[in-house]
């Protein structure tokens, strides 16, 4: 459900010349590890809002030295998950039912318009290999296979759509959404891998029919509906003390 295509990026493509290895790109990754460590952390409850993060205990799960630490925060200080506070240091900021569903909504809205797009543009070969993803994920599950298998036969599925609707600007942009969700958290899902066995043959076949509109909306729909099972996921766990309120 969340990756955007990197392949045959002419950026990443072998180069007669190699250009040189930046000296902070190192740094920048392993500041990025961190980020998406401690997103998760958030994501998942297990810190709280208000509570404030201590670089040592980061440090040591991450395995890097406190300087990553402090960059991979500050990242997540641009994306809203944490606070700085002069003199105190990083508190976790609140993160509430809504900014789950806003989370993804983006994602749902920018993955629905790439459906759109690879319905009119998808190859014989891509919707021949879509259906070997659905098969092996279909057996994956029936199989009780592990959490990494699962999830990655997703991901496939999801990047060969996206790939398929040849709109790199887009997807790049799909991609800033999807780092901030989490990523083997959607396997967790209670009820998550199942619920894909409905959906992802339904895509296939708005595509295979070139039906873009009920591609769009079916992957909406799929993916919207991960937010609610997040949502209630966490609530079981805790995350917020309170009820949600009803709207109506």
């Amino acid at each position: 459900m969340h990756n955007v295509p990197n392949d045959n990026d002419p950026i990443q493509a072998e180069s007669a010349t190699r250009l040189p290895r930046s000296a902070n790109s190192q740094r920048q990754q392993l500041s990025e590890d961190v980020a998406s460590y401690v997103r998760e952390l958030i994501i998942s409850g297990r810190v709280r809002s208000g509570e404030f993060l201590r670089a040592e205990p980061i440090a040591e799960a991450v395995g890097v030295s406190n300087t990553p630490v402090r960059e991979g925060l500050l990242l997540l200080s641009g994306e809203g998950f944490v606070e700085l506070v002069p003199r105190r240091g990083f508190m976790v900021s609140a993160f509430s039912r809504q900014d789950v569903r806003d989370l993804f909504w983006a994602q749902a809205t920018l993955a629905g318009e790439l459906a759109a797009r690879a319905a009119k543009s998808i190859s014989p070969r891509q919707l021949a290999h879509l259906a070997d993803v659905i098969a092996q994920h279909e057996q994956a599950v029936a199989d009780g296979a592990g959490l990494d298998r699962i999830v990655a036969l997703g991901h496939e599925f999801h990047r060969t759509i996206n790939l398929a609707a040849d709109s790199r600007r887009l997807a790049l942009l799909l991609r800033s959404i999807v780092k901030q969700l989490p990523n083997r958290f959607y396997g967790n899902i209670e009820g998550h891998a199942s619920e894909s066995l409905d959906f992802h043959p339904a895509i296939l076949e708005a595509l295979q029919k070139r039906r873009a509109k009920a591609a769009s909306t079916l992957m909406r729909d799929h993916i919207m509906s991960g937010a609610d099972e997040l949502i209630v996921m966490l609530e079981k766990q805790g995350m917020w003390s309170t009820p949600e309120r009803s709207t109506a």
